[in-house]
């Protein structure tokens, strides 16, 4: 085994398997689950209760929060506004309840059992902590259980008794604390995950990369010595033709080997999940004075060799510094964008824009070597691809991919 592998546990070897993204998907994925078997156990209540509810509005209660119910559980299931598919069913939960007083016509109907909104509650505040900060979550938690104590406290609730409606309050208090505590907790461990397993890929870089250094040290050492030394030696001592032709045929030989092991390039030492090279991105970004609007697409399961994510975020924090260097003009400061992008599960595409002043790729001068050396050759030397697209007065997009040819349209450095 080569030593730098006993330098970090064998478990930064692998992706981890608790990240902050997944436990994201778990969470969401179960309050989609949840709410639809929530909202079907309420059915047959919300049918029975209808009667007692100005006619029509009891069928629209029911389509809105369970077309909800359903846009969650489709928002979780495709990983798509999730966020706001649990906005959108907290609020509209509090509306319904806040509403339920207003729209119940004949209370005697209800014979005195809780409005069918209640068993639901849990699903509100489980939304509401998936999607708001912590304290607005804990405020939710408990303010919109309160809320259910008074309407249940009413006659349009069922005109319990104070004990009955605190009681049911604090039923779903205690359930939704739970709940934020536990989304809290597993957030900062995997959050802790993720620092932990990026720190340990970048202590494993540093040290797989030493490896090899001294590795090619020492295939250059063995070749030095047994090809370019001992043919200088031969023809130092070469005094007849054989011997001579002998020398010459060795060094045509010892040429022979240095050419194929320039031609030999290092491969790809590990590989590193996309989400790392976003946030060494994230990082690089809170260093600048101006912002950047990110996008990040298809980032999940997408996993890049160490010399490729090196690549990429060179390329791309040269470009951003270029931007930030060269795109504003008086009076008007540019608009920037980071754009990342996974492709398939081993692929990536990296766009930095702006619509600052552009420039004319013809005019910018030979020596200056930001685009052509720390973009284009940086790309193309690791196997990726670059693109530049600039105009005066139309700002500037840097592409750059890897491998070479992800982006559609990019089929190699320039």
């Amino acid at each position: 085994m080569p030593a730098a592998e006993w330098l970090v546990p064998r478990i930064v070897r692998r992706r981890a398997t608790v990240t902050s993204g997944q436990v994201e998907t778990i969470f969401a994925r179960a309050l989609g689950l949840f709410g639809l078997v929530f909202g079907a156990q309420t059915v047959p209540l919300a049918l029975q209760e209808a009667d007692a509810l100005v006619t029509g509005s009891g069928a629209a209660l029911m389509a809105v929060l369970y077309g909800a119910i359903v846009a969650l559980a489709v928002a979780t299931v495709t990983k798509v506004a999730v966020r706001v598919a649990c906005i959108g069913f907290a609020a509209l939960f509090a509306a319904s309840l806040v509403a339920w007083p207003f729209l119940v016509v004949d209370p005697a109907a209800l014979d005195g059992s809780a409005p069918w909104l209640y068993y639901l509650c849990t699903v509100a505040t489980t939304a509401a902590a998936l999607a708001l900060s912590p304290l607005w979550a804990a405020a939710y938690t408990l303010v919109i259980p309160a809320l259910y104590g008074v309407v249940r406290l009413t006659e349009s609730g069922g005109e319990a008794g104070p004990l009955l409606a605190v009681l049911d309050s604090l039923y779903a208090v205690v359930l939704g604390v739970v709940v934020l505590a536990i989304v809290i907790m597993l957030r900062q461990a995997a959050e802790q995950v993720d620092t932990a397993q990026e720190a340990a890929l970048e202590r494993y870089d540093v040290a797989a990369r030493q490896h090899a250094t001294e590795i090619e040290r020492v295939k250059v050492d063995a070749l030095v010595h047994d090809s370019v030394l001992t043919t200088l030696l031969s023809a130092a001592a070469a005094t007849t033709p054989d011997q001579q032709s002998l020398a010459a045929r060795m060094a045509r030989d010892a040429l022979l080997r240095l050419d194929e092991a320039g031609a030999t390039g290092a491969g790809a030492l590990d590989t590193v999940g996309l989400p790392v090279l976003v946030r060494r991105l994230r990082a690089a970004l809170t260093t600048f004075n101006t912002p950047f609007i990110v996008r990040v697409v298809n980032a999940g399961g997408v996993e890049l060799p160490v010399e490729a994510v090196d690549a990429l975020y060179t390329a791309s924090v040269q470009a951003m510094v270029n931007s930030l260097q060269h795109a504003d003009e008086p009076g008007r400061r540019a608009r920037r964008e980071l754009r990342v992008r996974g492709v398939r599960a081993g692929g990536c595409v990296i766009e930095v824009s702006d619509n600052g002043v552009g420039f004319d790729r013809v005019s910018v001068p030979a020596e200056r070597l930001g685009l052509r050396v720390s973009i284009e050759e940086r790309m193309g030397n690791a196997g990726g691809s670059a693109e530049i697209e600039s105009r005066p007065g139309h700002g500037t997009t840097v592409t750059v991919a890897w491998p070479a040819g992800a982006a559609g349209g990019i089929e190699g450095g320039a």
